[in-house]
C-alpha cells in the first residue's frame, strides 16, 4: 500500500515540536496502523475496476432479463386485453347487427303493409284507370265507327240522290217522250 505522506518528515516534525524520537515513531506507526485499518475498511466497501465491470455485466444481464420478462408480460397482457376487447367488440357488433336486422325486418313489414294496403288502392285505382281507358277507347272507336258510318251514309245518300235525279230525269223524259208521242199521234 502506498502512503500519501512522508512518515520520516512527520517524525522529524514531531521531534521539533518537543516529542522524543521514540514517541514520534510510535505516534507515526499508530497513525500508519489507523490509516491502514481505515483503508482496509474503505477497500472492503470498494471494488476494483474488473469487479465493477463484472458487476455491471451482471446488472445489465439482470436488466435484460427484466426487460424480456416485461415484454413477455406486456405482450401477454396486451394479448389478454386484445382478446377481451375482441370479445367485447364481437358482442357489440352482434348486438348492433341484430338490432339492425330487427329494424330492417320491421321496416320491411311496414313497407309490405303499406304496399299491400296501397297495393289494393293502387290496384283498384289501376283497375278503375284501366276500365276508364277501355271505356275511352271504346267510345273513341264507337265515335270513329259512327263518323265512318255517317260518312258512308252521306256518300250513299249523295249517290242515291244522283241516281234518283237520273231516274227522275229519265222518267220525266220518258213521260215527255210518251206524251209527245201521243201528241203527235193525235195531231
Amino acid at each position: 500500500r502506498r502512503l500519501y505522506f512522508d512518515t520520516h518528515a512527520l517524525v522529524c516534525l514531531l521531534e521539533e515540536n518537543g516529542f522524543t524520537t521514540q514517541q514520534s515513531e510510535v505516534i507515526v506507526s499508530a497513525l500508519v496502523k489507523i490509516m491502514n485499518t481505515n483503508l482496509d475498511m474503505i477497500y472492503k466497501d470498494m471494488v476494483t475496476k474488473v469487479q465493477q465491470e463484472i458487476a455491471l455485466q451482471q446488472v445489465m444481464s439482470h436488466i435484460g432479463a427484466v426487460k424480456k420478462d416485461m415484454i413477455i408480460l406486456e405482450k401477454s397482457e396486451f394479448s389478454a386485453l386484445r382478446s377481451e376487447n375482441e370479445v367485447k367488440i364481437t358482442d357489440e357488433i352482434t348486438k348492433v347487427r341484430a338490432d339492425n336486422k330487427l329494424n330492417l325486418n320491421l321496416e320491411k313489414s311496414r313497407v309490405k303493409e303499406l304496399v299491400s294496403f296501397g297495393g289494393v288502392q293502387i290496384a283498384s285505382f289501376c283497375c278503375f284507370a284501366f276500365q276508364h281507358a277501355q271505356q275511352d277507347r271504346a267510345l273513341t272507336q264507337t265515335d270513329r265507327k259512327i263518323d265512318t258510318e255517317v260518312a258512308d251514309l252521306k256518300t250513299m245518300l249523295e249517290s242515291h240522290k244522283l241516281d234518283n235525279i237520273k231516274y227522275l230525269a229519265g222518267s220525266v223524259f220518258t213521260c215527255l217522250t210518251v206524251a209527245l208521242g201521243f201528241y203527235r199521234l193525235w195531231i
